[in-house]
Protein backbone atom coordinates (compact mmCIF):
# COMPACT_ATOMS: atom_id res chain seq x y z
CA UNK A 1 0.00 0.00 0.00
CA UNK A 2 1.24 3.47 -0.87
CA UNK A 3 2.07 5.95 1.84
CA UNK A 4 -0.66 8.49 2.36
CA UNK A 5 -0.27 12.19 3.05
CA UNK A 6 -2.70 14.95 3.88
CA UNK A 7 -3.64 17.68 1.44
CA UNK A 8 -5.37 20.91 2.42
CA UNK A 9 -7.71 22.50 -0.11
CA UNK A 10 -9.53 25.80 -0.06
CA UNK A 11 -12.82 25.73 -1.93
CA UNK A 12 -15.89 27.89 -2.09
CA UNK A 13 -18.33 27.08 0.70
CA UNK A 14 -21.04 26.27 -1.86
CA UNK A 15 -18.77 23.76 -3.60
CA UNK A 16 -18.01 22.08 -0.28
CA UNK A 17 -21.70 21.93 0.64
CA UNK A 18 -22.58 20.34 -2.71
CA UNK A 19 -19.63 17.95 -2.48
CA UNK A 20 -20.88 16.79 0.93
CA UNK A 21 -24.29 16.05 -0.58
CA UNK A 22 -22.74 14.12 -3.47
CA UNK A 23 -20.48 12.17 -1.11
CA UNK A 24 -23.42 11.34 1.17
CA UNK A 25 -25.52 10.06 -1.73
CA UNK A 26 -22.60 7.86 -2.77
CA UNK A 27 -22.05 6.60 0.76
CA UNK A 28 -18.56 8.02 1.06
CA UNK A 29 -16.71 11.02 2.42
CA UNK A 30 -15.70 14.19 0.62
CA UNK A 31 -12.09 13.21 1.24
CA UNK A 32 -12.57 9.80 -0.41
CA UNK A 33 -14.51 11.40 -3.27
CA UNK A 34 -11.73 13.91 -3.95
CA UNK A 35 -9.04 11.24 -3.58
CA UNK A 36 -10.76 9.01 -6.15
CA UNK A 37 -11.23 11.85 -8.62
CA UNK A 38 -7.62 13.02 -8.32
CA UNK A 39 -6.33 9.46 -8.70
CA UNK A 40 -8.44 9.07 -11.86
CA UNK A 41 -7.10 12.37 -13.23
CA UNK A 42 -3.50 11.32 -12.61
CA UNK A 43 -4.06 7.89 -14.19
CA UNK A 44 -5.67 9.48 -17.23
CA UNK A 45 -2.77 11.90 -17.64
CA UNK A 46 -0.26 9.05 -17.33
CA UNK A 47 -2.10 7.05 -20.04
CA UNK A 48 -2.16 10.12 -22.27
CA UNK A 49 1.55 10.78 -21.82
CA UNK A 50 2.39 7.12 -22.53
CA UNK A 51 0.28 7.14 -25.70
CA UNK A 52 1.82 10.43 -26.79
CA UNK A 53 5.30 9.00 -26.25
CA UNK A 54 4.48 5.92 -28.35
CA UNK A 55 3.05 8.11 -31.12
CA UNK A 56 6.14 10.31 -31.17
CA UNK A 57 8.39 7.23 -31.33
CA UNK A 58 6.41 5.94 -34.31
CA UNK A 59 6.73 9.30 -36.04
CA UNK A 60 10.46 9.36 -35.38
CA UNK A 61 10.81 5.81 -36.71
CA UNK A 62 8.86 6.66 -39.87
CA UNK A 63 10.97 9.76 -40.46
CA UNK A 64 14.21 7.83 -39.87
CA UNK A 65 13.19 5.33 -42.55
CA UNK A 66 12.89 8.11 -45.09
CA UNK A 67 9.22 8.36 -44.35
CA UNK A 68 7.10 11.01 -45.85
CA UNK A 69 5.18 13.83 -44.37
CA UNK A 70 1.42 14.04 -44.61
CA UNK A 71 -0.97 16.90 -44.84
CA UNK A 72 -3.71 17.26 -42.27
CA UNK A 73 -6.31 16.44 -44.94
CA UNK A 74 -4.48 13.25 -45.94
CA UNK A 75 -4.35 12.05 -42.35
CA UNK A 76 -8.04 12.82 -41.87
CA UNK A 77 -8.99 10.95 -45.06
CA UNK A 78 -6.94 7.94 -43.94
CA UNK A 79 -8.65 7.95 -40.56
CA UNK A 80 -12.08 8.08 -42.17
CA UNK A 81 -11.17 5.23 -44.53
CA UNK A 82 -10.01 3.04 -41.63
CA UNK A 83 -13.09 3.68 -39.48
CA UNK A 84 -15.70 3.61 -42.22
CA UNK A 85 -14.02 0.91 -44.13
Amino acid sequence: MMARANLTLQLDADVIRKAKIIAATRGTSVSALVARELAALVASEERYQAARGRALQLLDKATARGGRSWTRDQLYEERLRRHDG
